[in-house]
């Protein structure tokens, strides 16, 4: 029974081999996506951390700090 599965009538090799291809570039294509997301939070925090109010209001007020903030809340 699982050996007719995994042959799927000879197409088996096929259907598995894209199914695991599919499955690292998922995962490759996450794992990269989030070290980018944490080397740029990092450079943020490092920028931005530690702000007294008057270049927080500034920093705020930029269009694309806008869109940062609004995705974090512990800022």
């Amino acid at each position: 029974m699982i050996f007719e599965i995994l042959l799927m009538n000879g197409y088996g090799l096929y259907v598995w081999s894209a199914f695991i291809f599919t499955l690292l570039s998922f995962t490759s294509l996450y794992a990269i996506i989030r070290i980018q997301y944490t080397k740029e939070k990092n450079k943020f925090i490092a920028k931005f951390g530690s702000l007294n109010s008057e270049r927080a209001a500034i920093a705020k007020s930029q269009s694309i700090n806008k869109e940062i903030l609004s995705n974090t809340s512990s800022i």
